[in-house]
């Protein structure tokens, strides 16, 4: 599908008919909304969910008259407009971007907006896996630096509302999902500093393939120029045959000749200064120095010096809902690590408490991806498994093959598919034993049972707090 790109200069907002396609419950069909509705445009909402799922949402919205909604309801045709704002969760087959590009109808994102109205220099950060981390590690950093900076895009943040404010000399620091890299594919439009994590397949059932997939992603790196920077990770075959204008900066731990920020144990080498530090990080895991090495990077091409850099990362204290500290119970620590909507992210929290006894609760709602890692994994890293959501079953038929199949010697207890998220909580914490962690790393998105990660990592921390409050 190729839908019409849209220019800010080829509109004139004031009174122009919208429609904005998703209005969703984070923060940047709300943004975009309000943007639109201050540049005086008369606005239609359309979401397949109803009044009530978005009361939230439809709260912020209420003092603005110039909205109209179409809500709990599934169009195939559009009202009347001049543009066609679209949610980054809309997939790209969706009925009304078939009718935006039949009628020629312009199309854009909350995020497409912020870009052409953004004067800063940008540090985007992409990948399959670590990228909110690595985002609020640059974050962090800059901060530290004294730079003016900004943080948002898919770590949940619309700069959208703040543009105004945003001056050419700061810096904007962006999560990017391949959903929104997708629609700045449109616009032409890289960061000057963009970051690869990994890359590993995911959200396909967005993508239906790999190779879509794969090229949303590339897109962080296709419309640089040559003096700007692309960051990949070198231990990732994959990563290394990608196109990029930029000059190539290299992170990793394995590759001695190719990085230019080189992962030993605890300590980082910046290989073409010849320099080694081990900084203070005080989020766990060898995931998280690897997440540092990207940082590293990053804020060294940005002109940040070492003693910065090292400054930034021991303020960084790690995001909710990623390896969270909950909080201890009975001898048992409890971790929040909900952002884990992936196999591989959930695995590296699993190596992260390596030599301790790990129950776990994993599984959500189905992106079509392979989970077979994933289940060898928490077959080898477990002591008992809580199984949750439309994932579960498919995780139990699975462990229990491998078991049978590959003769894996495991004393893993595995549980039946929950029916709630509040028995699989309950059957972990029974599962229990002094010393043991119970850890939420799923490994699957949440929806189903929640509306996000937050509020699925949200009601963990609730569980855990109403059980320590038992005693």
């Amino acid at each position: 599908m190729s839908v019409k790109s849209f220019l800010i200069q080829d509109l004139d907002l004031n009174r122009s008919q919208i429609t904005l396609l998703g209005l969703g419950r984070f923060g940047g069909g709300i943004a975009a909304v309000k943007y639109l509705a201050a540049q005086g445009a008369q606005i239609t909402v359309i979401d397949a969910r109803d009044e009530a799922s978005l009361a939230d949402s439809l709260q912020q919205l209420k003092p603005l008259s110039q909205i109209k909604y179409q809500l709990g309801i599934a169009p195939t045709e559009l009202p009347k407009t001049d543009l066609l704002v679209v949610n980054p969760a809309i997939p790209p087959r969706h009925p009304l971007l078939k009718d935006a590009e039949k009628q020629q109808i312009p199309v854009t994102s909350e995020m497409e907006l912020f870009w052409q109205l953004n004067p800063a220099r940008v540090i985007g950060v992409t990948g399959s896996n670590g990228k909110s981390t690595t985002t609020a590690m640059i974050h962090a950093i800059m901060k530290a630096s004294g730079a003016r900076c900004w943080l948002g895009g898919n770590i949940g943040i619309s700069l959208l509302p703040v543009v105004d404010q945003i001056q050419p000399e700061d810096w904007v620091i962006l999560e990017l999902s391949s959903f929104q890299l997708d629609a700045l594919n449109r616009i032409q439009a890289s960061p000057q500093i963009g970051v690869v994590t990994n890359f590993s397949p995911n959200h396909l059932d967005w993508h239906q393939t790999v190779e879509h997939y794969r090229n949303a992603k590339q897109s962080i790196f296709r419309w640089q120029t040559k003096n700007d920077f692309s960051i990949i990770n070198a231990d990732e075959q994959e990563l290394q045959g990608w196109c990029a204008t930029g000059k190539v900066v290299r992170f990793g731990s394995t590759h001695d000749s190719l990085s230019d920020v080189l992962l030993k144990g605890d300590a980082f080498e910046l290989t073409k200064q010849n320099h080694t530090f081990e900084p203070h990080l005080t989020v766990p895991g060898r995931h998280n120095r690897m997440n540092a090495a990207a940082a590293i990077a990053a804020c060294d091409c940005a002109g940040v010096d070492l003693a910065t850099i090292q400054e930034g990362l021991k303020t960084f204290k790690g995001l909710p809902h990623r390896l969270q500290f909950v909080g201890e119970y009975r001898d048992r620590r409890f971790y929040n690590d909900s952002l884990a909507t992936t196999p591989e992210s959930a695995i590296c929290a699993l190596e992260a408490f390596e030599e301790c006894p790990i129950i776990l609760l994993a599984g959500g709602s189905d992106k079509k991806v392979d989970l077979t890692e994933f289940a060898t994994q928490i077959l080898r890293q477990t002591k008992a498994i809580a199984l949750m959501g439309e994932t579960g079953p498919v995780l139990s038929e699975m462990m229990q093959d491998l078991g049978e199949r590959s003769g894996m010697n495991t004393s893993a207890v595995i549980s039946h598919p929950q029916t709630s998220f509040e028995a699989a909580f309950d059957w972990a914490f029974q599962q229990s034993a002094p010393g043991d962690v119970i850890l939420l790393s799923p490994g699957c998105a949440s929806y189903g049972w929640f509306s996000s990660f937050a509020e699925r990592g949200d009601r963990f921390i609730d569980l855990f707090h109403s059980l320590a409050q038992r005693s």
